[in-house]
């Protein structure tokens, strides 16, 4: 049986870590030193402080990563990764070290308030990396045709009025004809054209590979059956396994939604109950990408192109699941749209319970292991 007797508490930064340590009992937590941030800095500071299976270390996440976590955990020491939006502050503290963030840290992981979070695989933080860097690429796009366009404004040239939309093919040819008087704009505008090219491509390598994880990687099986929902189409699918790693850390759709920050507000004090728009909290591009697929459900139930692809060859199980999430989502919002409630908060709504129907049919492939 594991028995922690030393809680240390660490203050990470990019070259060094800050050591703090509390011992089991109630006396005040003591500075051990900064070390380098590297495994064999780590291997040493263990050796240091005694037998690894009475250690338990903390620290906060952030843009460190997870490594140091699975370095302590593969020398047999405990860890756990803090969610710094949940650590206790006393009001007032204007002063702010990293000495006093590890000692801070190693209290705090003894008295039990921390809050930790959950530590995705290495596949898991792959699949993650890929996902949000197609949306980094998707974000240059969109600024790369934004300096473009800024760029034509400034010089007054407008697109001919046949042109309804920009970025279509016959768009981007008016755009191969325009020649510009000084050979300082013509370059400008060729290396405008050029980054918007590059991002484009950049875009597109990186969806041909998360078609392949969708198709072909560790967690195909799971992107597939989530697809089998209206509005969750191969990007959303991805992104949503990507981000949650498994479904089965959750016991029920509840614990998903409060996860997700979509569940609502609540003020309540004596007999005055007040409940406000969601909490917005957790992980922000799960939350986004769930609540563009609850638009899906605006429309009456139908099983047509793209979808009745999806559910082709699924089990029994997970077509009626998805059925019955058009429907009881439709009702939902067309419910709420004629009680005269704003489309918005309408599709928050319906997004809260389309995640019941995410973990319903996920949990039909992502089993608990049985121990």
């Amino acid at each position: 049986m594991k028995y922690t007797l030393k809680f240390v508490g660490l203050d990470v930064s990019k070259e060094k870590i800050a050591v703090a340590v509390a011992d089991e009992g109630r006396d005040a937590p003591r500075f051990v030193g900064t070390i380098a941030n590297n495994p064999g800095a780590i291997r040493k500071l263990i050796k240091q402080l005694g037998d690894p299976q009475t250690l338990s270390f903390c620290y906060e996440a952030g843009p460190t990563g997870y490594e140091l976590y699975r370095w302590i955990t593969n020398l047999g020491a405990a860890c756990e990764v803090i969610a710094p939006s949940l650590i206790p502050k006393r009001s007032g503290d204007r002063v702010k070290t990293d000495r006093r963030d590890a000692l801070q840290l190693a209290q705090l992981y003894r008295s039990g308030e921390l809050t930790s979070i959950y530590i995705p695989t290495k596949e898991d933080e792959a699949l993650r990396d890929l996902v949000r860097g197609r949306e980094d690429a998707r974000e240059d796009v969109h600024r790369a045709r934004q300096r473009l366009l800024k760029f034509l404004l400034r010089l007054n040239i407008h697109h001919p009025v046949h042109l309804k939309k920009r970025w279509t093919k016959v768009y981007r040819q008016w755009l191969e004809t325009l020649i510009f008087e000084h050979p300082a704009q013509q370059r400008t505008y060729a290396e405008y054209l050029h980054a918007i090219y590059e991002a484009e491509q950049r875009q597109k390598r990186l969806e041909h590979e998360i078609l392949n994880q969708a198709t072909e990687g560790a967690k195909a099986e799971i992107i597939q059956v989530i697809q089998s929902l209206r509005g969750v189409a191969r990007l959303t699918a991805v992104t949503l396994v990507a981000e949650i790693g498994t479904f089965t850390r959750f016991r029920s759709p509840s614990q998903l939604m409060a996860y997700l920050g979509l569940v609502p507000r609540e003020y309540s004090s004596g007999q005055s109950v007040k409940r406000g728009g969601m909490t917005k909290t957790g992980n922000r591009h799960m939350r986004r990408v769930i609540v563009e697929a609850a638009w899906s459900y605006r429309h009456r139930p139908a099983v047509k192109r793209d979808l009745a692809e999806r559910l082709e060859g699924m089990s029994s199980e997970v077509q009626s699941i998805s059925w019955r999430a058009q429907e009881r989502l439709h009702t939902k919002y067309k419910k709420m749209i004629h009680r005269g409630k704003p489309k918005t908060l309408a599709i928050g709504a319906v997004a809260r319970e389309l995640v019941g129907f995410l973990w319903a049919v996920a949990r039909t492939v992502d089993q608990p292991v049985k121990i």
